[in-house]
């Protein structure tokens, strides 16, 4: 029998709550293990405008994954993990992205994967609203034309705001284990998006992050 699929998800305090448990119903549904990871899984955490949580496991104790996932969370926690000087969470993630076959983010995630250098010479998509965050701290990074739901290039998957991180998950069930298990978590979930109203994805303003400690010319 083949291993099981595992995928590597890095939480913090004020993670967005739809980033995390959105793509961890779908990977359930397609039979992917996931292991929310943090430095102390004993610390209580608290999703952004959501409910408590724990990580299951340790950076320390992190197992093999063949996926890394990075959810977007508010504005100043990841500014803190970005200006943090020991890079906790920063070389967790680089070390990790070395080892595993996609590394991906979904909304403002993608900042965390960029501080890190992850997305350098990598077309890339995050929230809307942090586009103009790329322009301003990290260059090296190549702005996905349009809002795409998602973006896959080469091994790196990247989502826009939130929700799409559904769709996304979507994408990495379809590369990790193939259409079928894809098509079959969106039937038990009955993820058939028809919203009830529509609207124009509104121009971004200048960067929501607070002020971040980065090298020259971000990364």
């Amino acid at each position: 029998m083949a291993d099981p699929i595992k995928i590597a998800m890095p939480v913090y305090d004020q993670a967005d709550m739809l980033d995390v448990a959105g793509p961890c119903e779908m990977f359930y549904y397609a039979d992917i293990a996931v292991d929310l990871l943090a430095p102390d899984p004993s610390v209580e955490f608290t999703f952004n405008g959501g409910f408590p949580f724990r990580a299951t496991q340790s950076f320390a104790n992190a197992g093999t994954y063949d996926a890394l996932w990075i959810p977007g969370g508010a504005p100043q926690a990841l500014a803190d993990i970005i200006n943090d000087t020991k890079r906790t969470y920063l070389n967790f993630i680089t070390d990790t992205a070395s080892k595993v076959r996609f590394v991906c983010s979904v909304c403002e995630g993608a900042m965390l994967l960029a501080a890190a250098g992850l997305l350098d010479g990598y077309t890339a998509t995050t929230h809307w609203a942090f586009i103009p965050c790329f322009t301003q701290h990290f260059p090296k990074v190549s702005v996905a034309d349009g809002h795409p739901r998602y973006v896959l290039d080469r091994n790196r998957l990247t989502g826009a705001g939130i929700s799409a991180g559904l769709d996304e998950a979507l994408m990495l069930i379809q590369l990790l284990a193939g259409t079928a298990a894809a098509m079959a978590a969106q039937q038990t979930t009955q993820y058939y998006p028809q919203p009830p109203v529509v609207s124009e994805i509104p121009r971004a303003g200048g960067c929501p992050l607070p002020p971040l400690h980065l090298p020259p010319h971000g990364g």
